[in-house]
């Protein structure tokens, strides 16, 4: 069963803060500057700790993890915005021939 987190991240340093961007756009969707929603089982949430830990500096920076619930239940809906509304972040399409 997915999960939905939300994963939010204060980086000190500009290359960190941007190998753990590209990291996250793998995982979630990012919803704003340092913030991103995913859908993980249990396994890709580990995954997720993994490549994180793997990227930041304990003593320098920050990850926020918070568990909003099934995805198929609360989860779902337990993002609410006011003003401009979700906004999909996604990087542009790239053609491969």
């Amino acid at each position: 069963m997915r999960s939905r987190f939300l994963v939010c991240y204060d980086v000190a340093d500009p290359k960190r803060l941007t190998r753990v961007h590209k990291t996250m756009l793998g995982f979630g969707e990012w919803l704003q500057l340092s913030v991103f929603a995913c859908d993980l089982t249990p396994l890709r949430r580990i995954e997720l700790l993994d490549a994180l830990l793997s990227l930041i500096n304990l003593r320098e920076d920050r990850v926020m993890i918070i568990d909003l619930g099934p995805s198929e239940v609360r989860g779902a809906t337990a993002i609410e915005y006011l003003g401009q509304g979700p906004r999909l972040c996604k990087p542009p399409a790239m053609v491969v021939i």
